[in-house]
């Protein structure tokens, strides 16, 4: 009986077009739940698969200290987030939740 080889599931191997990296960081923010370690690691991915050493250079930051930023096990700061989604040529944006009512108080059910 032969057994089943498997290798680990890499995502940056999969984002291929701005469109991909824009749509994945757009799902991860909505399954963060307000985890920004988690967002920072989505922002990783991206960066891997756009090449790290380039993304550094972009965004002003070592390699090093990208890598630990959008390692997962840390919160980054909203800086070198805004930093990293510039160098990867995205763009964040914001929209009403639609549970909140003009005045901006949440609305309850």
């Amino acid at each position: 009986m032969t057994g089943t080889v498997t290798t680990p599931y890499d995502v940056a191997e999969h984002l291929r077009t701005p469109e991909e990296m824009a749509a994945y960081l757009e799902a991860c923010i909505e399954e963060a739940d307000g985890d920004a370690a988690f967002i920072a690691k989505a922002l990783g991915d991206i960066a891997r698969a756009k090449g790290m050493t380039q993304v550094a250079s972009d965004a002003g930051l070592s390699r090093e200290s990208l890598y630990k930023a959008l390692s997962g096990d840390r919160n980054p700061t909203l800086d070198t987030v805004l930093r990293v989604v510039s160098a990867l040529g995205l763009k964040l944006r914001a929209e009403a939740a639609p549970d909140t009512d003009p005045a901006g108080r949440g609305v309850s059910a």
